[in-house]
């Protein structure tokens, strides 16, 4: 940190030494300081990005929590298959975003009880590309785009809204597909209840390496078999 000329006196030892000590602690504080504020930023950021899932979920009076849900299934999804924490907790706040392209999609359009005509369901199809531009201005996660654009693709190609298939669909996206399909199956509709856990796991068994990456789907049966008493749901 320092040095002192020889010869010295011991008096001037003692006052650096003294000062290097204080400048020192200062640094730790200062440290200790920035991230304090750190934690308070991001506990903020996760704040505001709960806040905005439930604004997109109460569009729709069937799906209260489904953002959060999807987001939860992700993350255990992704934990499973041995992410580390850091990139859990990024894919937990990519599934809280999931749906947020559904702010430009009427709630006349998400909220009808009855069949949607082609051109309404064509309506609720943009709604991936229009959160992928949403999502683009958020420079600090650049990632959070994969969730919203692609998590209604397929493996097999025919989803939407770029046709990707198998493994030129991004990987988290794979998973979040897999975990939105199931808490859109145990959650409550307009035109139906919560589907029996039986019918859900044989639909996500037939759905493997169509609409599902097999290896999530297996983690997704692996959490239903474990759900004996069928708590996992709305």
């Amino acid at each position: 940190m320092d040095f002192i000329r020889k010869p010295f006196s011991s008096e001037a030892l003692k006052i650096r030494i003294r000062n290097l000590i204080d400048l020192i602690s200062l640094q730790r504080d200062l440290h200790c300081e920035v991230a304090k504020k750190t934690a308070e930023l991001e506990s903020l950021s996760l704040h505001v990005v709960h806040t905005l899932a439930k604004t997109i979920d109460a569009k729709d009076a069937y799906t209260n929590g489904h953002s959060e849900r999807v987001a939860a299934y992700s993350r255990e999804i992704a934990r499973r298959y041995g992410y580390d924490e850091d990139r859990q907790e990024e894919i937990y706040i990519m599934g809280l975003l999931h749906d947020v392209g559904k702010i430009g999609v009427p709630d006349s359009i998400i909220n009808k009880q009855g069949k949607l005509t082609d051109e309404e369901y064509a309506t609720i199809k943009t709604h991936p590309s229009v959160g992928a531009e949403i999502l683009t201005t958020v420079s600090e996660m650049p990632k959070l785009v994969t969730g919203a654009r692609w998590h209604h693709e397929r493996y097999d190609g025919r989803g939407y809204p770029d046709g990707l298939k198998g493994e030129e669909i991004p990987e988290e996206a794979r998973i979040i597909a897999v975990a939105d399909a199931y808490d859109a199956m145990t959650s409550h509709r307009s035109y139906r209840d919560i589907i029996p856990q039986d019918h859900v796991k044989s639909e996500i068994e037939k759905g493997m390496n169509t609409q599902f990456d097999e290896k999530f789907a297996r983690i997704m049966l692996e959490m239903i078999a474990e759900d004996t008493e069928y708590r996992m749901h709305e």
